[in-house]
């Protein structure tokens, strides 16, 4: 007997610098190949990049075939529409925004898609006009078209609903998942503080620099405090530049805490794991949400984390974050102050996220999708 096939667009899961939503597409495909279901199913892996892929998931995996198709421009809506089309799977996993386009919807598999976030509909000054154009169309088609859309938080659920008029029984709550990680060495972390030039004591942000993220605030308080206290700690910034980073680099260069102000850039994970594990505490006064993974990573390595009350990020970081009005630059200061002076705040901080990381995990987040796309398949309301 055959087994069911599930279609999986693994596309983003080969990007050179990977941000949020790629590493959750390869997150949440491993998660799924590793589940000790899997084998019950034949997983079609569709990807834009040449084969064979050096350590993709799927390696030595008799249940899963990755599948190239060529990448060319609007890859999603022509080549992978075309294939699905073609040699149709019983379900088909999106786990990165945007739904195959220009098919008779009798005729298309069941899709699952994950809808990450609805930033552009809070902020969307932030987005390119063509971007906020294409994720609005797009988004609306995933929700008419859809049999499932996972939200990766309650918050995210909530604007589906709101924005594109959702059935709440086609809306699965799936919290992404967060890797436990051994606090580097001390010399790891010393060695990679070196390299990027941090010579003191540094409060971190990592993520993309752009507007939505808050990093103008951010630079402002850190300057105010820089101007009244005494401080023996600096701020870092790390993270590919994103769209209308300028004003954010422009911020940098015309506070008058410049020389403890450190633009970082891109950094891959061993790096990234290294500076939270060295950070004096984490600072993420982001405006908008769909997830806040950053949040669970600092914690997991147990860095103490300020971050918004607004949008997921209460839900992601629990009673394990000092939460504060991302609009308020006295609030934001304030809080960093308080992370970098109060020790038995910080140890508590530091405790309860250690506690608050266990609620979420990889394997869960896989089996809780597999639930889903084993609905899809029956077409499950």
């Amino acid at each position: 007997m055959s087994r069911p096939v599930i279609g999986v667009d693994a596309s983003r899961c080969f990007k050179r610098q990977p941000t949020g939503t790629e590493n959750y597409a390869r997150r949440i495909l491993q998660g799924l190949l590793e589940l000790e279901e899997a084998p019950a199913y034949e997983w079609r892996l569709y990807v834009d990049t040449p084969l064979p892929i050096p350590g993709a998931p799927w390696v030595g995996l008799a249940h899963a075939a990755p599948i190239w198709l060529p990448r060319v421009r609007m890859w999603t809506h022509r080549a992978l529409a075309r294939e699905v089309r073609r040699n149709p799977p019983h379900a088909l996993f999106v786990p990165a925004h945007v739904l195959p386009f220009a098919w008779r919807p009798r005729a298309a598999p069941p899709a699952v898609m994950t809808v990450h976030d609805l930033g552009y509909r809070h902020f969307p000054e932030a987005h390119r006009p063509w971007a906020r154009r294409y994720l609005r169309w797009t988004t609306g088609y995933a929700v008419r078209r859809a049999c499932r859309l996972i939200c990766v938080s309650r918050a995210t659920r909530a604007d589906v609903m709101k924005f594109h008029g959702a059935e709440a029984s086609r809306l699965d709550v799936i919290h992404e998942g967060c890797i436990a990680r051994d606090r580097p060495e001390p010399e790891q972390a010393a060695a990679c503080r070196q390299a990027l030039g941090l010579e003191r004591d540094y409060a971190l942000f990592l993520s993309t620099l752009q507007p939505r993220k808050n990093v103008e605030r951010l630079i402002r308080s850190y300057a105010r405090l820089a101007q009244t206290e005494a401080l023996d700690w600096d701020l870092a910034l790390a993270g590919q530049l994103g769209w209308l980073s300028q004003p954010i680099l422009r911020a940098v260069e015309q506070s008058p805490a410049r020389p403890r102000i450190h633009v970082l850039g891109y950094v891959d994970e061993a790096q990234a794991a290294a500076l939270y594990a060295g950070a004096r505490f984490f600072c993420y006064p982001s405006l908008h949400e769909g997830f806040g993974l950053p949040v669970l990573e600092a914690q997991t390595l147990g860095t103490p984390v300020m971050t918004s009350r607004h949008s997921a990020l209460p839900e992601v970081a629990g009673d394990a974050a000092l939460l504060v009005d991302p609009e308020d630059e006295e609030e934001i200061a304030q809080a960093m102050l308080q992370l970098s002076r109060d020790e038995n705040l910080r140890q508590t901080l530091i405790q309860k996220g250690y506690a608050n990381v266990k609620r979420f995990s990889w394997e869960k987040a896989a089996r809780a999708t597999l639930a889903v796309l084993e609905k899809a398949m029956q077409r499950d309301p």
